[in-house]
């Protein structure tokens, strides 16, 4: 579909990268990944022809059409969502139009008789039966479909998109690209501004996509759960893995040490070199051997290791006061402003437990932490603990920091006793080693601001955590570090987050806001997960039907409490029985395979009829029309039966 060859990019004097070479086929799912500013994002801007290369081609297959979601974009606020979302079918809109038209001139017109007449009533003909062939008369239901997917309510879709906030009108955008399903997707941070479920809904959506899809994303769940394919740019090349997220995980540590060890042996026969040319410099009867070493150490090329990952660095919240038994506990809080955020919330936070905030955004999650916090009134009782000391992160808490500083000197301020000396390795891990060091405040990036304010807070002495939103600008490195200083901060902490690779094994309880109400659920978030599994969804699930209750996570994470229930049940199951049943979850899959070749298969032909339609001296063969009716038919039944295959697959990988 997409080849790349030989591409470079240059900024500066290094390149970005150079020598990029691979192709993408349908149906890859590759996961983008390196460091910030290892050029992801502006790969994906090559490949959509956004940007161009310094050198090297992109070459794209013709009639191949491609979709792409950048972080920040330009939004229009002049129209309502779902005339937004229509805008997705424009095309089909326009020939609409076509057939109102000439359906008001064949019942204005009285020359019945005439040659014209019936050219128009050909025409017109061709055109409605067209217009249906493309399932043109369901475009509405699947905008519902798709924004009901990424969180919209249905009376949402009437109101401007002027009333919503730029993540939800990103939704809108994506929405817009999911509708006129191109060939490519190219997604650049697509979860930033999705709730958990949407997340998942989307996992599903892009599991099954027919196209292909190339992604940069920060969420390591989502990425593995949706890859196939991995590349990665490391030392201004790009390497691909022809594999899922998280075996490239194991693949790379593996490459890694090879190369440190051919970097220690190169470096050894380096040394050997210059030790003998030091030796024999000046002796004439050496000196043929001198040059040849020379030049020998001229022409080799030094082995480059890929970027160390600083994930390994430890770092812990300084001591602080013990608080009291109950940091944070809520009696029969309310909070409205024109509509009700929430009524009745009840829930008491004991010292030393780290917990979840979740639900759909708006639903009310930062304003109780605002609540908590005293910085907005409420109705009811909340009180703080005693000798309770917080540490708050916000969304917006890059703007309270002194521009005037550099980012060294910003932490050197609030670091106390031994941390002092590692300050420089602090900042590596969150992405501020070397010159970086150096940046005055004014300078940074909302994303570089949030990153130093998270560290500024991680040296401050306190004992109640509230972090909101702490992962949206952290790459994986950094992530894992402050998760693990998270989970040995011996405080309490609450943390508001959609992401769930970073709050599994992090937080021992769930609140889910939704509906006015805030629930409990004790256990991890795949716990709590797994309870909403068991409830009535009427999430869309990929296909734009709601998602069985029971299903298996995206994920295909279970608690420790499921893993022990699971081992407990299979303690009691035969040897024999063991191995039918994975003689019938082989004959599932196979089953599931088939029929998503069946559909590539028939989704092509229709492309390629669509294609031939198109042309004028097409429009009235009816062969043509007659078989792309057919597969059509044959497509929807085919649909159905991959959908009732995944289910049975599901059911049997989940017994």
């Amino acid at each position: 579909m997409i080849s790349v060859e030989g591409l470079k990019v240059e900024f500066g004097v290094k390149p970005l990268f150079s020598d990029a070479t691979f192709v993408i086929n349908a149906k890859d799912r590759i996961a983008l990944v390196g460091k910030n500013g290892a050029g992801k994002s502006t790969m994906l801007k090559i490949l959509c022809g956004m940007e161009h290369p310094t050198a090297g081609t992109v070459s794209v297959a013709t009639d191949t059409t491609i979709g792409y979601l950048p972080q920040v974009m330009i939004l229009q606020d002049d129209t309502t969502v779902r005339q937004e979302a229509q805008k997705a079918f424009a095309d089909i809109q326009k020939m609409a139009d076509r057939i109102r038209r000439m359906e008001r001139q064949l019942n204005e017109r009285t020359d019945y008789d005439s040659d014209d007449y019936m050219a128009l009533v050909e025409k017109f003909t061709t055109e409605h039966e067209r217009y249906q062939m493309l399932g043109a008369e369901g475009y509405e239901a699947e905008i519902e479909r798709t924004l009901t997917g990424l969180g919209f309510l249905r009376t949402d879709l009437e109101r401007p998109t002027s009333e919503f906030s730029g993540g939800w009108r990103m939704r809108i955008e994506l929405a817009k690209i999911l509708l006129r399903r191109p060939d490519v997707l190219l997604l650049d941070e697509p979860t930033n501004h999705l709730d958990i479920e949407s997340i998942q809904w989307l996992e599903q959506l892009l599991a099954t996509w027919s196209g292909a899809v190339v992604l940069v994303s920060h969420d390591r769940a989502f990425i593995n759960n949706v890859s196939n394919r991995t590349l990665e740019i490391s030392c201004g090349r790009v390497i691909d893995y022809r594999v899922k997220y998280d075996e490239y995980v194991v693949l790379r540590r593996e490459r890694r040490e090879q190369q440190l060890r051919a970097y220690e042996n190169q470096q050894k026969e380096m040394a050997d070199i210059r030790d003998f040319v030091e030796r024999f410099r000046y002796k004439p009867t050496k000196a043929v051997q001198v040059q040849q070493r020379l030049r020998q150490l001229e022409k080799m090329e030094i082995i480059e290791v890929d970027e160390v990952d600083n994930s390994a660095l430890h770092l812990k919240f300084p001591p602080c006061l013990r608080s009291g038994d109950y940091p944070v506990i809520c009696d029969e809080v309310r909070k409205a402003y024109a509509h009700l955020v929430f009524d009745h919330v009840n829930l008491t936070i004991k010292r030393g437990e780290k917990v979840a905030f979740v639900g759909k955004n708006g639903e009310g999650k930062s304003t109780l932490v605002k609540c908590i916090m005293g910085e907005i009134p409420f109705e009811g009782n909340l009180k703080i603990g005693h000798n309770v000391q917080i540490g708050y992160f916000a969304q917006n808490q890059a703007q309270l920091l002194d521009e005037s500083l550099t980012v060294f000197e910003t932490i050197d301020r609030v670091a106390r006793g031994e941390v002092r000396l590692r300050i420089n390795d602090i900042l590596g891990a969150f992405m501020f080693g070397g010159e970086a060091s150096e940046k005055r405040v004014k300078v940074l990036s909302g994303g570089e601001r949030s990153r130093l304010a998270m560290i500024r807070l991680l040296l401050e002495p306190v004992n109640l955590l509230i972090l909101d939103e702490p992962t949206n600008h952290l790459d994986m490195p950094s992530k894992d570090v402050l998760k693990e200083a998270i989970r040995a901060f011996d405080g309490t902490a609450i943390i508001v987050s959609h992401d769930r690779e970073f709050l599994d094994g992090l937080v021992t309880k769930v609140f889910e806001f939704g509906g006015g109400k805030v629930r409990e659920h004790i256990g991890g978030i795949y716990d709590y997960l797994l309870s909403r599994q068991a409830e009535p969804s009427g999430q869309p699930g990929p296909s734009g039907q709601p998602r069985p209750s029971g299903q298996a996570s995206p994920s295909g994470r279970t608690s420790q409490k499921g893993q022990s229930d699971q081992s407990d049940s299979s303690a009691t199951v035969s040897y024999a029985e063991r191995k039918e049943q994975q003689k019938r979850q082989k004959r599932a899959e196979k089953a599931v395979e088939e029929s998503e070749k069946k559909i590539a298969k028939m989704e092509q032909r229709l492309k390629e009829l669509d294609s031939l339609l198109c042309d004028p001296k097409n429009a009235s063969d009816m062969t043509l029309v007659t078989e792309y009716t057919d597969i059509k038919r044959q497509l929807d039944e085919e649909v159905e039966r991959w959908e009732t295959l995944s289910e049975e697959m599901e059911k049997l990988q989940n017994n």
